[in-house]
């Protein structure tokens, strides 16, 4: 599914080369809940950037279903990005300018052969529970809303693997939950999932955990001090 050997990452600065992701060795098995808890700088998002092919490693190999993306022409690796892979940023990075419906609609654009198409992206809005809001603007939804909208988006080529980076950062709790409990189904119902967060509540949601510290993968989750943070999933308000 995704495999990584030696993968790094360094930025060149006005002194010395910066080491954002060092060494990294991951396998990401079929059907894998995969949740790489970190802090901020730690190098997390810079890692599944090149997860997903958005980035080139200064070193190192990301194969994608056998792919290695690395020897892939720019046309070839935006192809396997576009049919494997759906990425959920940080921010939802809607277009503000078009409707829920046509933004989740604009991965087809560049992969026509895909199975995207006006109904599945009906029907995905449906999914992530805003089937009345498919012709509202940005501008009118709130922030989980949004963010429903960029999931729906990442999932329109039916992606083997979602990649999301921070995807519950700027929703409160309540939304933060709908947006996990999604993920969960997403992934019972095959959706192989890879994401990060700074946030360790998520940890109950997730298969296999990865804490990230100084751009190193760490495999040891006591060595990353799990144990002292308190990982009970939230409960919504109102619920038992």
């Amino acid at each position: 599914m995704i495999e990584t050997h030696g993968l790094t990452k360094s930025f060149k600065t006005n002194r010395e080369d910066l080491i954002a992701v060092n060494n990294v060795d991951l396998v990401v098995n079929p059907g894998e809940f995969i949740l790489i808890l970190g802090r901020s700088g730690s190098g997390k998002s810079t890692l599944l950037a090149m997860l997903a092919g958005l980035i080139r490693p200064t070193a190192g190999i990301v194969k994608i279903n056998g792919n290695e993306i690395g020897n892939l022409s720019e046309d070839k690796a935006a192809e396997v990005r576009a049919k494997e892979i759906g990425f959920v940023f940080q921010f939802s990075g809607l277009i503000p300018t078009i409707t829920a419906l046509e933004n989740v609609l604009l991965p087809t654009l560049f992969y026509q052969e895909g199975p995207g198409s006006r109904s599945r992206a009906v029907e995905l809005l449906k999914k992530v529970g805003l089937s009345e809001r498919e012709n509202a603007y940005p501008s009118t939804l709130s922030s989980g809303e949004m963010k429903r909208v960029a999931i729906a988006r990442a999932l329109i080529n039916n992606p083997s693997i979602l990649i999301a980076d921070e995807p519950t950062g700027d929703l409160d709790v309540d939304t933060e939950i709908e947006i996990m409990e999604l993920f969960s189904e997403l992934n019972r119902e095959g959706t192989t999932i890879v994401t990060v967060t700074h946030n360790p509540d998520l940890i109950p949601y997730a298969t296999r955990i990865y804490g990230m510290v100084g751009g190193n993968l760490v495999k040891d989750t006591e060595s990353f001090c799990f144990k002292t943070w308190k990982a009970e999933p939230k409960i919504p308000n109102g619920k038992k």
